[in-house]
């Protein structure tokens, strides 16, 4: 059963995360983002990280999702004109993207090595206290770099979005 909600979850998100890429509306775009990062919440709690799950949800899903449509409903951002494609691209961009994602898959294979195999709900290292301890201590430089960055893109928002005089 597990495989079962794995494969349908892993399903819903790569599709829409295609959904994501084809869409010509800003809105709809995100909206399928949201969609991608709730199938990858499903996914942690399958794979028994109750609390990367629940931060998925809320952190990803909820304020950053709410961040992005801020953004483009003030940016005032409509629909993506499209642009005509060559035959030539039309031709060979799926046979490109074939063999390309053969090769890629091949080294994977033949580079990475054997791993075991995951059982589903096995994982018991991912309590708040683990996380907290590693993040506030062998992880703080990146975490405060990410904050400093999170800001940084913020004033830009706000100053990009500032109507002039």
């Amino acid at each position: 059963m597990d495989a079962l909600l794995f494969l349908f979850f892993a399903l819903v998100a790569v599709g829409c995360g295609i959904n994501l890429v084809v869409q010509t509306h800003p809105i709809s775009s995100a909206l399928s983002l949201i969609g991608v990062m709730g199938s990858l919440a499903v996914l942690y709690l399958l794979l028994g990280a109750e609390f990367m799950a629940m931060a998925q949800l809320i952190v990803y899903a909820g304020a950053i999702m709410v961040l992005f449509i801020f953004v483009i409903m003030l940016l005032n951002a409509g629909v993506e004109r499209k642009k005509g494609t060559s035959m030539l691209v039309k031709a060979l961009g799926v046979p490109a993207l074939v063999a390309f994602l053969g090769m890629v898959s091949y080294l994977i294979q033949r580079l990475m090595p054997g791993t075991e195999n995951v059982t589903f709900g096995a994982f018991q290292g991912g309590t708040v206290q683990a996380i907290g301890r590693k993040l506030f201590t062998e992880y703080l430089l990146p975490f405060e770099v990410t904050s400093v960055l999170i800001l940084i893109a913020i004033l830009g928002a706000v100053v990009l979005a500032r109507k002039e005089i």
